[in-house]
């Protein structure tokens, strides 16, 4: 079940505000137009933290995962490397997959493990490419109906100088939204 389907109305909304961006990050480092600098997502970011339900590191890895989405990947990498668990290093391997550096990414995912988040992930991914049919990319993306990150950087790095209009980076961009989505979600419920 999703986080934001138990939260109060503007909770909700204000939460999705802050991945409201035009298109989905780039596969790569590029900073894109309608996305948040680092002053105003930290002001659009504070009140929601402000409540007392998010503190600590559970409040970093939110900023962290955010910076991401919108761009910033030093100051997400700043945080990110400091935080030595499985959501710290879920973050840092995003941040290495669009920096881009493949083998660094993989190695922080070998670091994060069987993440709780990865089922979701992939019965998200699997509804995305059923709907695209993409089957190709789901035998390779998926592995006995399990998420294969290692996979998803390989075809994220394998697309990385196709056009952004390639239907391929589409879709690879589409199921990045997909696993912030889901890693905030994650993260909103206390990271259990």
């Amino acid at each position: 079940m999703s986080y934001f389907a138990g939260m109060a109305e503007a909770d909700l909304t204000a939460w999705k505000r802050l991945l409201d961006t035009p298109e989905p990050p780039a596969l790569g480092p590029t900073r894109r137009l309608g996305t948040l600098s680092e002053g105003a997502l930290a002001e659009a970011l504070s009140p929601l933290l402000v409540g007392g339900k998010i503190t600590g590191g559970r409040a970093e890895l939110i900023r962290a995962l955010l910076l991401l989405w919108h761009d910033h990947l030093d100051a997400s990498h700043n945080i990110s490397q400091g935080i030595e668990n499985a959501d710290g290093s879920f973050i840092h391997a995003i941040m290495h997959r669009r920096e881009p550096d493949a083998g660094n990414s993989k190695y922080w995912w070998r670091r994060v493990g069987n993440h709780p988040a990865f089922p979701e992930i992939a019965r998200r991914v699997e509804e995305l490419l059923r709907l695209r049919g993409a089957g190709d990319l789901t035998k390779h993306l998926l592995h006995d109906g399990e998420w294969n990150v290692e996979a998803f950087v390989d075809a994220c790095d394998a697309a990385m100088n196709l056009p952004d209009d390639a239907v391929p980076v589409k879709v690879l961009r589409e199921i990045q939204r997909m696993e912030t989505e889901v890693l905030l979600e994650h993260l909103l419920r206390g990271g259990k």
